[in-house]
């Protein structure tokens, strides 16, 4: 069946602008959607067609049943938001203090409840299922998607598609990458345990500042000396917690950092060799340590197949010179949950304008972005339903 998609998009556009300013003036925190999530099902509801459900408490799933079998295809958009200020001066600006929607989750949802009412409307023309996921908690681990899908709500998918808005592409262009998109995340906690004492004498102490610093000193240099140039990893230092006053040495130190990587060896291999500087160098000033890794979202990697339909149905629809072929992205993502179930494919959505001032990063308080984007992630979703499961 062959639909006037851009039509229909243009014909909803401002109606998914309305939902993504509404929530974008009540954002809610990572597992606390409960709002969110109403305001989601309620306004699936009122489409008609839908089979919802509640696998977890802040999460929405929306079944898309066709009157014939065929294939499941599942749809994916974040909800949260982020324990920002939002320093825009805009009308739909965010009305909760210290948070605020700046990764673009708002947009990502508004997209698929454009996409979910119009493909409600053509229930009769489906050959299998549409299965439409409005997820909580993307923004801190262990996320949302494992709960969701450890509740059963994924079972049976085929494949699965998502689309992230990106401020630092230009508006309306898509990124495309076959393979792996983003890294992993994890985390690294050490405690160094020296031997307190007074500034002036710190032949009677053990250090743990001193030799905290040359443990930081020393990470860097898993990256320039354990792993490949051809290899993309990052390891960060970011929280330090020691003292208490100014002519104290303290008794411990505490280090935070994180981990990024592609290859799941590296990834593997990352915490032994943090490990191994930290029992090396904590044992030669005559200190001890404690040392934990806690594992974050994996790598999405695109399924080629998936790729290739969503590649291909771009092109089709707006040629060669909307698409770009991006690299692989440091920032984590846990749409990677959903590829433990089904092939998917993770498309970058353009939606920066500097000439309209949509110019800052994500996770900044002045993130916003170019409305414009959200009718093509709303008909490429279409599209590609098209494509699965109305051919």
């Amino acid at each position: 069946m062959s639909l006037d998609t851009k039509r229909l998009a243009d014909e909803l556009a401002e109606q998914v602008v309305a939902w993504r300013r509404h929530l974008h003036q009540h954002p809610e925190l990572s597992f606390e959607e409960e709002q969110t999530s109403q305001y989601v099902y309620e306004t699936l509801q009122s489409f008609g067609n839908l089979e919802l459900s509640r696998p977890t408490k802040t999460s929405v799933v929306a079944r898309l049943i066709g009157s014939q079998p065929g294939p499941v295809l599942g749809m994916r958009a974040d909800m949260d938001a982020l324990p920002i200020h939002e320093e825009n001066a805009v009308p739909y600006a965010s009305g909760k203090a210290g948070v605020m929607h700046a990764c673009g989750h708002d947009g990502h949802t508004a997209m698929l409840l454009g996409a979910a009412k119009i493909l409600s409307q053509y229930k009769d023309k489906i050959k299998g299922e549409v299965r439409f996921f409005f997820q909580h908690a993307e923004e801190l681990p262990p996320g949302g998607a494992v709960e969701i899908v450890r509740a059963g709500a994924a079972d049976g998918l085929d494949s699965i598609i998502g689309i992230h808005l990106a401020s630092y592409m230009p508006v309306g262009k898509f990124g495309v990458l076959y393979g792996a998109l983003t890294s992993s995340t994890d985390r690294f906690d050490i405690k160094i345990q020296g031997k307190g004492g007074h500034s002036s004498q710190p032949e009677s102490a053990i250090d743990p500042v001193v030799i905290g610093a040359q443990v930081i000193t020393a990470l860097q240099q898993i990256v320039s000396r354990n792993v490949s140039a051809l290899d993309k990893v990052v390891l960060s230092v970011t929280m330090l917690n020691a003292g208490t006053a100014y002519n104290i040495i303290p008794d411990s130190m505490t280090l935070t950092g994180s981990t990024r990587c592609f290859d799941a060896k590296i990834r593997e291999n990352l915490p032994v060799w943090i490990e191994r500087i930290v029992k090396g160098t904590t044992e030669a000033h005559g200190a001890s340590y404690e040392f934990s890794f806690s594992h974050g979202y994996t790598s999405v990697v695109n399924d080629q197949q998936v790729t290739k339909l969503m590649e291909d149905t771009i092109r089709e629809r707006w040629g060669e010179e909307d698409i770009i072929y991006i690299d692989p992205l440091m920032p984590g993502e846990d749409f990677s949950e959903y590829l433990k179930k089904a092939p998917g494919c993770f498309i970058q959505l353009g939606a920066g304008n500097p000439e309209k001032g949509f110019v800052y990063p994500h996770h900044h308080p002045r993130f916003d972005f170019d409305e414009d984007a959200l009718a093509r992630g709303v008909e490429l979703f279409v599209r590609a339903a098209q494509k699965v499961v109305m051919e």
